[in-house]
């Protein structure tokens, strides 16, 4: 199968392109540099000149706080960059695999949300990846829309990184408590696309690691399984805290937790449990 992968330099990217060219795909990978998402007639070029069975488009703009004073850009690159890549990809019948997230629900389910859910977004990063989302279903004849939430990986900034950071620097660390979701490694996520991708059980999916947490026992479970793995004290205390304590200009989803329905109903395989994803990120970690 010949994949072009957006967004390939990024986060989730970097895992993508990795596993589908372990598993013995073509990849052709794009990053901003190689491939201005936002520039119709490059994606068109890009896509006709490749001519991939598949797109796996992981590119996106996901700075939540800053998407609310830059929201052209967010649009830009969430709705219009995804309409661009989903009418390219429509020209040589390729599938395509987009890479939602848990922002497209208000957060103010007492329950876990399952994928055909009404969605509200709060934020303008929810609401551009909605737009996103409603375009691949309007526009292609064969997509999987994956939502996910609470991602890190060996690439790229994210919150295990920084709490390990941290965890060196001080002695204290506060994180909220009060925001509840599941923890997502990029190669366990990277792997289920691999999976799904080659496929033709088209649809909506939520894939995260199995199982959930506030923030503050994420942060929790961060330090007591980089002890173990790295036989390493890190003698840090974390608190808890609330999301009122620490206000941002972009509102948070108070829960986040996504339930597996079309994993389990399409009878693929689902992701393991979060911790165990945290062990293997820090067992890779360490080699670094």
């Amino acid at each position: 199968m010949r994949v072009l992968v957006t967004g390939a330099g990024g986060q989730l990217g970097q895992d993508v392109v990795r596993l589908f060219g372990a598993a013995g795909h073509g990849v052709m990978p794009c990053d901003h540099k190689s491939l201005d998402i936002t520039d119709n007639a490059m994606c068109l070029n890009r896509v006709l000149e490749y001519k991939p069975d598949a797109v796996v488009h992981c590119a996106a703009y996901t700075a939540v706080d800053q998407a609310e004073s830059d929201v052209d850009k967010a649009y830009g690159v969430n709705a219009v960059g995804t309409r661009n890549l989903v009418v390219a990809a429509e020209q040589v019948k390729a599938k395509f695999c987009y890479i939602s997230t848990d922002y497209v629900f208000d957060g103010n389910s007492d329950v876990p949300y399952q994928e055909y859910d009404n969605t509200n977004p709060q934020s303008v990063y929810g609401k551009s990846k909605r737009a996103g989302e409603s375009l691949v279903q309007s526009l292609s004849s064969a997509f999987f829309i994956v939502r996910t939430s609470w991602v890190y990986g060996l690439h790229g900034n994210n919150f295990v990184k920084t709490m390990l950071k941290l965890g060196r620097e001080k002695q204290v660390i506060r994180v909220v408590n009060d925001q509840k979701g599941s923890p997502t490694y990029t190669v366990d996520l990277a792997a289920f696309l691999l999976e799904l991708v080659q496929t033709e059980k088209y649809g909506i999916y939520h894939a995260s690691n199995a199982g959930a947490c506030t923030w503050f026992e994420f942060a929790r479970a961060i330090f007591e399984e980089a002890e173990k793995v790295w036989v390493q004290a890190l003698p840090v205390n974390v608190e808890p805290c609330t999301t009122k304590e620490f206000p941002r200009p972009a509102p948070r989803p108070r829960n986040s937790v996504m339930d597996h329905l079309s994993i389990r109903t399409n009878g693929l395989r689902d992701l393991r449990p979060w911790r165990e994803g945290l062990k293997a990120f820090l067992q890779e970690y360490q080699k670094k």
